[in-house]
């Protein structure tokens, strides 16, 4: 399967006074895409934090901005699975213009942590989630 992607557009509250899309709205756009692969692997949020009693909070974020994405843009936003740790995992991310042929236009990584819910520990990466993960290797 390798990467899975959403598409989404720049909506006014994702821009300045430019039109052109604030940084800050690109986390917005990476967690619809991180949301949406989980979902489709069959470990939707809400779901998989209750089954598999763990969160996956965010332990580092980078980004490279490449071109300016502006109002009304249509945006695909690639995710994959880069790394599965014991403990840990790399989310990775594209932007990209289809309407404006194959560009790149920001990427991304985050590395999110497997804790447990109630005390905040760091645990293992439950098996039945890196083994649904397998498929999103990029």
């Amino acid at each position: 399967m390798g990467k899975f992607s959403i598409q989404e557009r720049v909506r006014w509250s994702d821009v300045d006074a430019a039109e052109i899309i604030f940084y800050g709205s690109y986390i917005r756009f990476f967690e619809f895409a991180e949301s949406e692969m989980f979902r489709h692997i069959g470990f939707a949020y809400g779901r998989m934090f209750e089954e598999l009693d763990i969160w996956l909070p965010r332990r580092h974020i980078e980004c490279d901005f490449l071109v300016a994405a502006r109002l009304d843009d249509l945006l695909e936003v690639a995710c994959w699975v880069s790394h599965i740790g014991q403990t840990s995992l790399k989310l990775s991310f594209e932007v990209s213009r289809p309407e404006h042929g194959p560009e790149t236009i920001a990427t991304a990584s985050y590395v999110l942590v497997a804790v447990e819910r109630h005390t905040f520990a760091k645990v293992p990466i439950p098996e039945k989630l890196s083994q649904s993960l397998v498929d999103l290797r990029g």
